[in-house]
């Protein structure tokens, strides 16, 4: 049974996928704004809903630590594992500086979190204040920047923008839910043959959290939008710093645990700097960033455990 909802859960996940591309695709197409706009500023947000929710739970439920480390676990996770397996599949060329302004973007907010984790800031509702307004504003100048011809996205088969807007909406959600179903089936099938907990959470859990991204990555890849994928990607990682940990600040005080420790920070300010160094210098993000990154990800899951 949990093989069987596993490959529904698989199944929901990949068609989610496809619907989310159809739908930007055209919407894109209709508003004349680039994929990769859509990516940071609608997808990425769709796809950022799950940890949001559970942010909230964990804030809620005083497991407050939980909502941090799933974000920075997350981003990790994003820039490493799903930008990695996409560009290994096909590379990511002709770099722009709108695409290179969101990396800086993330880079900025990795140093905010060394920063409030070494002074012991604590996420408060000023916190979320500013935070979700600075989001706004950086969604809203990603869409004026986003702005481009419509002959510069091609694809056939427009559909009207109500169709492409429920395609988005209808894509996040099986998403969401497929994402769900496959990660708790698979914890179910783990622990039939007695898998210990902490191997599950280090890597079923873990890897569920990105899973969203990592299927519109590799559909994108295959159908060569891989500019969607980045900017799903960086738009993510900016959702889950200011919407999902500035959001979950409004329902109660927490601070970054020591248990995260400067490494993961610092790792996370690494990778996101080495995803810029690819994409300032050589304007290409390939197979090299892809190997590298891939192999990162499986040390950083080995230093985690052990």
């Amino acid at each position: 049974m949990n093989i069987f909802l596993l490959i529904i859960g698989l199944t929901l996940l990949i068609i989610g996928a496809e619907l989310i591309i159809r739908g930007s695709v055209s919407f894109g197409r209709k508003l004349k704004v680039s994929l990769f706009a859509i990516g940071v500023v609608i997808v990425a947000g769709g796809t950022s809903l799950p940890e949001l929710a559970s942010s909230i739970n964990a804030v809620v439920t005083n497991h407050a630590d939980l909502a941090v480390g799933a974000v920075i676990g997350s981003n990790i996770a994003n820039l490493i594992l799903v930008m990695a397996t996409t560009s290994f599949l096909i590379p990511i060329s002709n770099i722009n500086q709108n695409q290179i302004n969101q990396a800086w973007i993330n880079i900025g907010l990795a140093i905010i979190l060394i920063f409030m984790s070494y002074f012991i800031l604590p996420f408060n509702s000023l916190f979320g204040i500013l935070s979700i307004g600075l989001l706004f504003i950086i969604m809203f100048i990603q869409v004026k920047q986003g702005s481009l011809d419509v002959s510069e996205v091609e694809d056939k088969g427009d559909y009207s923008l109500l169709i492409s807007i429920t395609f988005i909406v209808a894509g996040i959600t099986l998403l969401i839910y497929g994402s769900d179903l496959f990660v708790e089936s698979a914890i179910n099938i783990a622990n039939q043959f007695n898998i210990p907990e902490a191997i599950i959470g280090v890597s079923l859990v873990a890897f569920g959290t990105s899973l969203p991204e990592l299927v519109v990555g590799i559909l994108s890849a295959i159908r060569r939008k891989v500019d969607f994928a980045l900017g799903n990607v960086l738009g993510s990682n900016i959702y889950n710093v200011l919407g999902v940990l500035g959001i979950s600040s409004f329902f109660g005080n927490f601070s970054i645990p020591t248990v995260i420790g400067s490494i993961d920070l610092i790792f996370m300010l690494f990778v996101t700097v080495m995803i810029l160094g690819f994409m300032f210098f050589l304007k290409r993000i390939g197979r090299t960033y892809g190997s590298i990154g891939l192999f990162l990800y499986v040390g950083y899951i080995f230093y985690i455990f052990y």
